[in-house]
């Protein structure tokens, strides 16, 4: 058995029982990699608060880095762990790598500060994943929306046929919904991006850190103004589930549609058959199985809502462990939202309209009585008696046995004196359709405005390129698929050499970022040869963000930490010399640089036609000497 972090107060082995009712490593080793990000940057906190040095702190982020490794490639080593905690098992397995000098990381932090800096990384990281199958499954509906552009529809109002609509105005109806979705959740992240790490148990470290740059090393907007707050405070968790379980009820409506739309029935819709089951007794069956998981799931978001708000409704300040239930309905409803947001896409793909039936459907019931109404009116008859009119008529119509356009003038007449030849015209579900062209209507050129509009929106970045701070930081886990795209995109260009992702995620830590609101929009890593020398390479920046100077902030970015690390010589191979001669390098020949050519130009690709030049940057300091 492993030895509780707590142990020193206590005597004696915890109760085998109390043990399983207590440890959450169960559910919250979820949170390894957040645990082991936040903690390599707790580290460089405390080298910078003199707690240990640079040295000790590269030893500290290696390790870490080498722990989560362990824990990606194989999970069993956390999964079958006897630990209390995923702090617990993280400290565990850094100790075993670096002895004492591991001891010494949890120096002025709580578990406390560092469970709601774990979840709030977490959280942040789910949201953008969130964000984007929102924006697949609207891409989707529109998709949709395009093919059915002229597919007339029945519209219903309780449950009864109303009027006529295009098919792709019920798309676009949901479209909206999920853009509302999609909206709340970029809305919760922005208050998810504070950083609790300083605060202590409860009433903040006893020592110097610097929160200001500790949040901007997670990635996070500021640290927590009251750390009473700070480490109690899962608004942010109430935020996220609540728009979780209304994105959820969305779904479930939109699944409840298309179940009656698919039924023998209304025969309106086709399910494709890889979304659908069987009976097991009866062979006719076709059941529409994945969209009543939809309606399933979510009741169980709104569980989830529920949960997390009836157990924080009574706690005191500060930290309570009825917080360790947090965690379990936040995991579970990101989890199963996922899971309807992934299979929605190609459900909706599948689906086929039965177009003669819905034509059909769309002009029985009577739905064109509200257009004769609105004819009557533009002869002048007031709404409220044309509508009488009307509703007479469709009463007349069903005692016949008949259709509002299948009453001859005479009987229209004996109700609406001021009918004319031209009301049978009026009547036609295309003369229906094309009256209502507002904006918002289901007019044809109205939804083709709309599919436009959707489009359009769907095109445009979730951060304009002109709009908010860059920000410089050390690269994350969850920065891996932005910086491979960067790299991927300009070893396309020819402008560096190809990585693999693999190759990426294992020296993620010698990768930087340049950030906007969140979004990664540049990169490059920092090579260290030897002692005195390192490499900028694998430099990029995303094409909407050129002429920002976010290029020269990640090269100032390293300049500064081969300069905290005593590195005296920072160069670069460039087809850009300019470039980087603005940012104080200067051109010399690759043959002074052994270590480089020894090492990847005997190898390289482009060894034989070579078109780069090397520049050299000294991050010596005359008044200093470092």
């Amino acid at each position: 058995m492993t030895t509780a972090i707590w142990a020193g107060r206590l005597e004696g082995a915890p109760d085998a029982l109390f043990r399983e009712f207590n440890d959450s490593l169960v559910f919250d080793r979820a949170l390894v990699r957040e645990d082991i990000e936040g903690s390599i940057q707790w580290s460089k906190a405390i080298m910078r608060a003199g707690v240990i040095d640079a040295n000790e702190q590269v030893q500290i982020a290696a390790a870490l880095a080498e722990v989560l490794t362990l824990a990606i490639d194989d999970p069993s080593s956390i999964n079958d762990a006897d630990d209390e905690d995923v702090h617990s098992w993280v400290e565990r397995q850094l100790i075993a790598r670096v002895g004492d000098l591991g001891k010494k990381l949890h120096t002025g932090r709580s578990r406390n500060d560092q469970v709601a800096t774990d979840l709030r990384l977490w959280t942040v990281r789910q949201l953008k994943s969130r964000q984007t199958e929102l924006k697949a499954a609207m891409s989707a509906l529109v998709d949709l929306a395009e093919r059915e552009k002229t597919t007339a529809f029945p519209g219903y109002t309780h449950l009864q046929r109303a009027q006529p609509i295009l098919f792709a105005h019920w798309c676009l109806a949901y479209v909206e919904m999920f853009r509302r979705d999609a909206e709340r959740f970029a809305d919760a992240l922005k208050r998810v991006r504070s950083s609790p790490l300083g605060s202590g148990a409860l009433a903040g470290t006893a020592y110097p850190i610097d929160r200001e740059a500790l949040a901007k090393d997670l990635g996070l907007r500021a640290p927590t103004a009251n750390s009473l707050d700070a480490v109690s405070d899962r608004d942010f968790v109430i935020e996220t589930i609540s728009a979780c379980a209304l994105c959820g009820v969305h779904l479930s409506r939109l699944a409840e549609d298309l179940i009656f739309y698919s039924t023998t029935e209304a025969s309106l819709i086709e399910l494709p058959d890889a979304f659908t089951s069987g009976s097991s007794l009866m062979p006719q069956k076709k059941n529409p199985d994945a969209l009543e998981l939809f309606r399933g799931k979510a009741g169980r978001q709104i569980g989830n809502l529920v949960t997390i708000l009836v157990t924080l409704k009574g706690l005191p300040l500060a930290y309570n462990k009825d917080l360790q239930e947090d965690k379990e309905p936040l995991f579970d409803a990101m989890k199963q939202l996922s899971m309807c947001l992934r299979v929605l896409p190609p459900l909706l793909t599948g689906i086929t309209v039965n177009r003669e039936n819905a034509l059909l459907a769309a002009a029985e019931g009577y739905t064109n009585a509200t257009d004769l109404a609105d004819y009557l009116t533009r002869l002048g008859v007031p709404f409220r008696e044309a509508h009488h009119q009307a509703g007479r008529l469709v009463r007349k119509a069903i005692e016949r046995d008949s259709t509002l356009e299948d009453l001859p003038l005479d009987v229209i007449r004996e109700q609406a004196p001021r009918a004319n030849q031209d009301v049978y015209t009026e009547l036609t579900v295309n003369a229906t359709l094309l009256k209502r062209q507002v904006v918002g209507g289901t007019g044809p050129k109205a939804v083709e405005s709309a599919i436009e509009r959707v489009r359009r929106m769907l095109r445009e970045r979730a951060v304009p390129a002109g709009a908010g701070e860059v920000e410089f930081r050390q690269a994350r886990m969850d920065d891996l698929d932005a910086i491979t795209e960067l790299v991927d995109h300009w070893a396309r260009h020819g402008e560096n050499l190809p990585r693999s992702r693999e190759d990426i995620m294992k020296a993620i830590l010698d990768f930087g970022v340049a950030v906007i609101d969140g979004v990664v929009v540049g990169c490059a890593a920092l090579w260290i040869y030897t002692p005195d020398l390192a490499e900028i390479r694998s430099l990029g920046v995303h094409a909407d963000y050129h002429g920002r100077g976010v290029g020269q902030g990640i090269v100032r970015h390293f300049q500064a930490l081969a300069g905290q690390l005593h590195i005296d010589k920072v160069f670069v191979l460039t087809r850009a010399p300019e470039f980087f001669e603005k940012c104080a390098f200067r051109r010399v020949s690759i043959n002074s640089l052994p270590e480089k050519v020894l090492k990847d130009c005997a190898n390289c690709p482009k060894n034989t036609a070579c078109d780069e030049i090397a520049l050299i940057h000294d991050t010596v300091l005359p008044e200093s000497g470092k």
